[in-house]
């Protein structure tokens, strides 16, 4: 049984005296690609990085609020363990048998079932929920060697772009405490951007690990759909046997090296689908920057990008440019933005509708046969999309088919696609209401709330992979993040281009509030 602590003020303590991170104060925040390599060096020990992010936890915890249940007893024997493998590797000379992930403390997002630890999926329903068995893509990373000590906030059912519900409170993020870090994989990002965690696993149906990435100045990466097991998935009473249309499971980090390291153990088949299917994703099309052939759609009139984003989005692309990259800004695929709304945004509301309340339910119902009750269009999508018939779900399936085609298409003549991940930069905490009901300030006009997610959307409900890098930062010091979007399974085409774009722009940068000086 897991040792179980809501946040901040009964944080467990690392071993080292005073709680005070290991000797380098900043080792938390290199990438986990570096840590694995100074663990299989015995430069440093498994169990000695779990005292250290401890360590950080007890002093950074308290204001982000990221870290919420805690399994350090178990994490701590697992540590140990593995501390003695990489002895006795060391000794027989044979350091290649150690999993890519050896040793590498981690949290996980509490969305995800993790054996004999208390998963939520931010729901009070669930508030003490322990599950017999870890989801598969966490038995994953912990046979590759990563060891699982905490889990890590949401919003309930992993239902908003921020990350707060009545049990463990609000999440806030590490470059302003007054806004959000996204969501719904929130906890995630601001665990990654303040070094509390090696990695993260995280989940995104409508923009969840993507969102936060940006927002807390991360990278992530969203797979193709169907290439990483998402059952274990909890997103409602009785969840995890199934599989949510749209929804994946992908990596949070602090470098496009880790995702990379990390895709390689997340992917493959479900373990019904092991004894005749084998997942060998197509290599990257191109390495160098000025191979690639690179569409830019940075705005569009459908979704407006507020000025602070798209000046920084414009400033990544001038910068590739000139070094080398070849960008076709007036490039497009022949799809209408607003199919998002019209498809996109549907399919996703109806994915997550088991996640509803009967109360919630009986609302979204009224509202879908009343064409005279009061709500706003995107809250009425959201209502007819709950209370959809069967048929005009195929229906909707259909449609999609065919944009997917256009999609592939346009990825006969490109090999990426940039875009934004959100119309603004992390905004400030907001809790009144739904993402189908609050507005959100642009530049002075209020909009829909419903607006942050399309074009994470666009991209996720057609299957298509991406992975989104720092690129740049607003006027008033908060990250902005692009989307690196590639043809259906050709995810290291993604993957290779963001290094890239990390080679060129930078990439991670630490926050405020990851310092401990």
């Amino acid at each position: 049984m897991s040792t179980e602590t809501s946040p901040a003020n009964s944080t467990p303590t690392s071993s080292t005296p005073h709680g005070a991170p290991a000797a380098d104060a900043d080792l938390g925040l290199r990438s986990a690609t570096e840590l694995s390599a100074l663990i299989r060096r015995r430069e440093l020990g498994s169990e000695e990085l779990l005292d250290h992010y401890l360590g950080r936890i007890e002093r950074l915890n308290g204001d982000l609020n990221a870290v919420v249940t805690f399994d350090v007893e178990r994490a701590r024997d697992t540590a140990r363990a593995a501390d003695a493998a990489t002895a006795q590797a060391a000794t027989a000379g044979s350091g290649a048998a150690l999993g890519a992930l050896h040793g590498l403390p981690i949290t996980v997002k509490d969305a995800i079932a993790t054996g004999g630890l208390r998963t939520t999926g931010g729901a009070t329903e669930l508030a003490d929920f322990v599950p017999d068995a870890d989801a598969p893509v966490v038995s994953r990373v912990k046979d590759a060697g990563a060891v699982v000590f905490a889990k890590t906030n949401l919003p309930r059912w992993s239902g908003d772009v921020q990350a707060f519900n009545p049990m463990f409170g609000t999440t806030n993020n590490p470059w302003d405490l007054t806004r959000s870090p996204g969501g719904s994989s929130g906890g995630a990002s601001a665990a990654v951007a303040a070094g509390l965690t090696s990695f993260e696993i995280g989940t995104d149906i409508g923009g969840s690990v993507r969102l936060p990435a940006h927002f807390a100045g991360v990278c992530g990466h969203k797979p193709s759909f169907g290439i990483v097991a998402q059952t274990g998935y909890i997103d409602h009473v009785g969840a995890g046997p199934g599989e949510a249309d749209v929804n994946v499971v992908g990596p949070l980090a602090r470098s496009v090296a880790d995702l990379e390291l990390l895709m390689g153990v997340m992917a493959g088949p479900t373990a019904d689908r092991s004894a005749a299917w084998r997942l060998e994703l197509p290599a990257p099309r191109h390495q160098a920057l000025g191979d690639f052939r690179v569409a830019a759609w940075l705005d569009d009139p459908a979704c407006p990008v507020g000025s602070a984003v798209g000046a920084a989005l414009d400033a990544a692309v001038r910068a590739l440019a000139g070094a080398g990259a070849r960008v076709d800004r007036e490039a497009r695929p022949a799809v209408d933005f607003d199919d998002v709304r019209r498809v996109g945004l549907p399919l996703i509301s109806a994915a997550t509708s088991p996640g509803r309340t009967a109360e919630e339910f009986a609302e979204l119902a009224r509202v879908a046969h009343d064409p005279d009750a009061e709500a706003s269009e995107a809250f009425r999508m959201r209502a007819r999309a709950s209370a959809i018939h069967h048929r005009d779900w195929l229906l909707l399936g259909e449609q999609r088919q065919r944009t997917r085609q256009v999609w592939a298409d346009f990825f006969t003549r490109f090999d990426v696609l940039l875009c934004p991940v959100a119309v603004v930069a992390a905004f400030p905490h907001s809790h009144e209401g739904t993402v189908y009901t609050r507005p959100i300030d642009v530049d002075g006009v209020t909009r829909s709330f419903a607006d942050l997610i399309c074009w994470t959307s666009l991209i996720g409900y057609v299957y298509l992979p991406s992975t989104v890098v720092p690129v740049g930062w607003t006027a008033d010091g908060l990250p902005v993040g692009i989307q690196i979007v590639a043809p259906y399974l050709e995810d290291r085409t993604a993957l290779a281009f963001a290094t890239q774009v990390e080679r060129v722009l930078g990439g991670y940068r630490p926050p405020p509030r990851a310092q401990l000086a």
